[in-house]
């Protein structure tokens, strides 16, 4: 969608890459669909699954919505103290570990299917 890619296309350096990058393999590898929520992209499939959060810092925060029910056996996500959203934060494009990553998006698409998330709020 042109929204998502206008929004990574108006940040610079290895924060566009990082996110360009990402976004790829979200929509065309995995074929999540992207929009815009809360001023950043997000991806989902029946429910969202996880989002793309640039940082003041110049890294990117790639975020799973429900990241306390994956398994994290690759050790990569870092809940930050949050409950449910764990995430892993991208410096620059070298470092991020593609098989791992790819990994835990599966995980995440096949939790989505198997039981998509409803919100506990009343």
């Amino acid at each position: 969608m042109q929204i998502v890619e206008d929004f990574i296309y108006s940040f610079e350096g290895s924060q566009r890459e990082i996110m360009l990058f990402i976004h790829k393999m979200l929509t065309v590898e995995m074929d999540l669909t992207e929009k815009i929520r809360f001023k950043i992209p997000f991806y989902f499939r029946k429910s969202w699954i996880c989002y793309l959060n640039p940082k003041k810092n110049n890294s990117v925060e790639f975020a799973f919505v429900r990241g306390s029910e994956l398994s994290n056996n690759q050790g990569l996500l870092d809940s930050k103290g949050r409950r449910q959203v764990w995430s892993i934060e991208l410096s620059c494009i070298t470092d991020i570990p593609i098989v791992e990553l790819k990994e835990i998006i599966q995980e995440a698409i096949l939790l989505d299917e198997m039981s998509p998330y409803s919100s506990k709020r009343k």
